[in-house]
């Protein structure tokens, strides 16, 4: 790990919070059913059905994807 983290040009801390992160972007990408309460699935079905901010449309597509 220690080797990792020099190559990389991080901390051992470092390197281990990226490691982590990784893994769960990888856990999150691969899950292909989220259960969610009434309220949490109202709030969702409101933000797809309101109108787009193009301001801030454009900046989320500009940006780069984590797995990428």
């Amino acid at each position: 790990m220690d080797h990792g983290a020099k190559i990389a040009g991080k901390t051992r801390t470092d390197f281990m919070l990226d490691a982590a992160c990784e893994k769960a972007e990888e856990l999150l990408l691969d899950r292909t059913l989220f259960v969610v309460d009434t309220e949490r699935f109202e709030r969702f079905q409101q933000l797809l059905d309101a109108p787009v901010n193009r301001d801030a449309f454009d900046r989320l597509m500009s940006r780069k994807a984590p797995w990428d």
